[in-house]
């Protein structure tokens, strides 16, 4: 059955507790989704993208599984991403299986001839969506800071050297929604992220003024809190680099990264580090309930994974996307081999480079 996210709260509920009852053995180890997160990303949505949302019950009118169907429409037109999701008690019944068949189904209805989704290695659900026949993509790593006794002396030993390198730069923060005038300047960066690591034929996002707007009036209207630092060239004016973290009211002992980019005219001044810092001595400061930051990048950005390892995030568990191709009908003759099932999740694309959304992040805002 079809619901509106945005009214059918009931409906919406059920998703969610499908969701978190499935969470320790989909996502272990990992902070689960808040309520109204949920509620922000099944809904309106933090990207503006068309979206449907599918609830599907047994004989006994009792919640089996779930689809969320994002539908690109400025970028990536050709594909769709996808989280279908099964109640842990429904698993290996065929729920998946139909969820999975009437998904692409909607997707090619809708044009599309990829469909997109994403689960964390050794999980049921990886498992699923490679029995189903869809091909993995680059590995994304997650990792996570834990906040001790250590890290106010670890962050001050390595900001003199980052601060030297970043001569001529200065430092501004605010807290979401962003400052008008930095709008224009903001975009630049965010579209900076476009030459980091995704999977071939992927998109990048171009971002506009709309695009942030709309992002953070969800954002705050499902009670996430973005904190932003960038640095700003002196010589210029021009915004060179951009960090952002987000704290959700109800997991108020996490942060999640966004994302940190620096344009490529001002690479090699250790800008992502000296922001990182900042960051985290901010967060120190306003946050102190704070205790975990998550994030995630790319297996394949050597340089934005050395700084968050000298910051002292360790990896935590390692995620790709899988993608069936709807060109042809062998994705449901796969499907109907499948021998597990479980969460496939959602997806979206990933100073030296910049640094995609943690999956986290990701759940949160893509």
């Amino acid at each position: 059955m079809q619901f509106d996210a945005t009214s059918d709260s009931q409906r919406l509920r059920a998703c969610y507790d499908m969701t978190s009852a499935g969470w320790p053995v989909d996502h272990p180890g990992q902070p689960a989704w808040a309520f109204d997160s949920f509620a922000g990303k099944w809904g309106p949505g933090f990207d503006g993208a068309p979206r449907e949302t599918w609830l599907a019950a047994n004989d006994a009118d009792e919640p089996v599984g779930c689809y969320l169907l994002q539908l690109p429409a400025k970028e990536n037109a050709a594909m769709a991403f996808c989280k279908v999701l099964v109640a842990p008690h429904a698993r290996r019944s065929g729920a998946g299986r139909a969820l999975l068949e009437h998904c692409a189904a909607q997707a090619r209805k809708a044009g599309r001839s990829r469909l997109v989704g994403n689960a964390r290695d050794d999980t049921p659900g990886a498992a699923f969506a490679a029995a189903a026949g869809a091909r993995g993509g680059i590995p994304e790593v997650y990792r996570v800071l834990t906040f001790d006794s250590a890290l106010p002396a670890r962050l001050a030993g390595l900001r003199p050297a980052a601060e030297r390198r970043a001569a001529g730069y200065s430092l501004v923060s605010w807290l979401s929604p962003a400052p008008a005038e930095y709008l224009d300047q903001l975009c630049r960066i965010h579209s900076a992220m476009a030459d980091a690591p995704r999977d071939a034929g992927v998109e990048p996002l171009v971002w506009d003024a709309d695009r942030i707007r709309r992002s953070e009036e969800v954002m705050a209207e499902h009670k996430l809190t973005c904190y932003a630092i960038a640095a700003r060239h002196d010589a210029t004016g021009e915004l060179a680099a951009l960090t952002e973290m987000c704290i959700e009211a109800d997991t108020p002992d996490w942060a999640f990264q966004q994302i940190t980019a620096v344009l490529p005219e001002h690479r090699g001044h250790r800008l992502g580090l000296l922001l990182k810092i900042a960051m985290l001595e901010w967060l120190q400061e306003r946050e102190p309930a704070v205790r975990h930051i998550e994030t995630g990048n790319a297996g394949a950005n050597a340089h934005m994974i050395a700084i968050n390892e000298q910051l002292g995030f360790t990896i935590e568990g390692v995620s790709r996307d899988w993608e069936l191709d709807l060109g042809s009908r062998q994705d449901t003759a796969a499907a109907e081999s499948a021998p597990a099932e479980s969460a496939l999740a959602d997806t979206a694309p990933a100073d030296a480079g910049p640094e995609a959304p943690a999956g986290s992040a990701r759940r949160r805002q893509s």
